[in-house]
């Protein structure tokens, strides 16, 4: 019962995802998104073995400073337990995952790329895009990552009934497919622990504030260890 109680909150949060985001609270979202594609893309030279945290607003740290980013946490928390690998952000807030296929290859192309936090989705969801194409479309970056031997970590997303059945139903199982599939480590929902707590969230109640985004880290830190190397 309680497990039922847990999964409609979390599914009754992502209804108010959509519904906030109709609205126009991704409005400062969006504009971000523009900024950021504008932006030349930084040549990150380093020795160091990479993992890319690669994703929307959750990854970016949409209203957050630098420092408190799941991927700078992620950083850290990598340094205190002994690992060497340097932890670029490359998220962009807005960002949908077909926009995530078409800047895929030149975040592959940096030095020493060995694993890819693959977190895109949500915004497909709240822009109500096919399933199908979003599915395909991290299929085929999943793809892109293995055939340069580099090992992904796939985030996946939850979605709510308002947005019909067949459609929740086609978006919840696509992350699992696609983790079995293509053989790649899974986190079945990033926002696991964060989701309606108003401690953790922001005033649009979606986005992890300073602290939810510690536990967004945890999250995938726990779900990146099989990967992890000393």
């Amino acid at each position: 019962m309680l497990q039922l109680i847990r999964a409609a909150s979390i599914l009754c949060f992502i209804s108010a995802a959509v519904v906030f985001t109709a609205c126009g609270v991704s409005v400062a979202e969006q504009q971000t998104n523009k900024r950021t594609e504008k932006k030349p893309p930084v040549q990150i030279v380093s020795d160091k073995p990479k993992i890319v945290a690669f994703g929307d607003s959750l990854t970016a740290g949409f209203g957050l400073a630098e420092k408190e980013s799941y991927p700078y946490l992620l950083q850290e928390r990598l340094r205190a337990d002994g690992y060497d690998y340097e932890v670029v952000n490359a998220g962009v807030s807005g960002e949908t995952s077909l926009g995530g296929l078409e800047r895929i290859d030149w975040v592959l192309e940096q030095e020493n790329v060995r694993i890819l936090i693959l977190e895109l989705g949500a915004n497909d969801l709240l822009r109500g895009l096919p399933v199908a194409k979003m599915k395909e479309n991290l299929d085929r970056i999943i793809k892109k990552a293995k055939a340069k031997n580099v090992e992904v970590l796939l985030c996946g997303m939850l979605a709510p009934p308002t947005m019909g059945a067949q459609y929740q139903r086609q978006f919840v199982t696509a992350f699992p497919d696609l983790a079995t599939a293509n053989k790649v480590e899974f986190l079945p929902f990033v926002l696991e622990g964060i989701a309606l707590d108003p401690k953790l969230n922001q005033g649009d109640g979606i986005h992890p504030n300073a602290e939810g985004a510690k536990v967004l880290m945890a999250n995938v830190y726990k779900a990146l260890q099989p990967l992890l190397k000393k």
